[in-house]
């Protein structure tokens, strides 16, 4: 069961993540939240992070401080 965060708005978001690779052949990994669960999807927040909600209601992943 992939992670959800239901925000004030009462839309529940999925958390993802993905690896590309850069211009310069690094590998980066990138963390999304979709309103689907698809492939990629986690089970739960990554360890340094939390979800916290963006003025117009988006989750967004931040690191912990």
């Amino acid at each position: 069961m992939a992670f959800s965060f239901t925000n004030s708005k009462g839309r529940t978001y999925f958390l993802h993540r993905k690896d590309t690779t850069l211009k310069n052949g690094r590998t980066q990994t990138i963390y999304f939240f979709a309103k689907e669960e698809k492939e990629g999807a986690l089970d739960a927040v990554p360890d340094g992070y939390k979800v916290s909600e963006s003025r117009n209601g988006l989750p967004v992943l931040k690191k912990s401080a």
